[in-house]
């Protein structure tokens, strides 16, 4: 995927001269653009907003995992503002979060090691609040009816997912702390087509 060259006629961002400019392209080379590009068309495939999708998957590959809004400007050939929309969209989710940069006024974006994790948890959360929301619902179409007896089960069904969810969620953890305290894990091994190691961030 070959990306369309910079318009001479934009200024650089944040002052950025042209040595600035080259150092982006050369922390952001083809394979990685090609790979932000296709993990956001997946991402967008489940339901999330493509802008969003793109800045997110651009700052997972990052290598410190932050990035600003002119950063993601720049690689994703996209408006500042196309940037402020889509971190307000994946702040809201539970997926970036804003800080500011060290010895500067400027704000960057930060998605965070255990993001996958922290998604799924809060979708637990979510859960709990559609039970209660179900209980509502039985008691006011009345167990025995028809009604009733199909939010019932949806509910059975979300309260297991609920169960299963917190022993998956425990699990990980047990094996994130061993792994953690042991070089070399399993958990750490390479997988076939895992980037994990090689010089590939940003």
């Amino acid at each position: 995927m070959s990306k369309p060259a910079s318009d001479p006629a934009q200024p650089p961002h944040d002052g950025d001269g042209a040595d600035g400019a080259a150092a982006r392209g050369a922390d952001y080379p083809e394979p990685i653009a090609a790979f932000v590009e296709r993990l956001a068309a997946d991402l967008t495939e489940a339901g999330m907003q493509r802008m969003a999708a793109r800045v997110f998957a651009c700052l997972l590959a990052s290598r410190s995992g932050a990035l600003g809004s002119a950063e993601l400007s720049e690689r994703l050939h996209i408006s500042p503002a196309a940037v402020s929309g889509a971190v307000r969209y994946l702040n809201q989710m539970h997926l970036v979060t804003r800080e500011r940069v060290p010895g500067s006024r400027r704000e960057q974006y930060r998605v965070h090691a255990d993001v996958w994790y922290e998604s799924i948890l809060n979708r637990g959360s979510l859960i709990v609040r559609w039970l209660r929301t179900f209980d509502e619902g039985v008691a006011a179409l009345g167990a025995d009816t028809p009604g009733g007896r199909r939010l019932a089960r949806t509910q059975d069904f979300l309260a297991f997912l609920h169960d299963e969810l917190e022993q998956m969620m425990a699990r990980w953890r047990s094996l994130r702390a061993e792994a953690d305290a042991t070089p070399h894990s399993p958990v750490d091994a390479a997988r076939p087509g895992d980037v994990r190691g090689r010089d590939a961030e940003d």
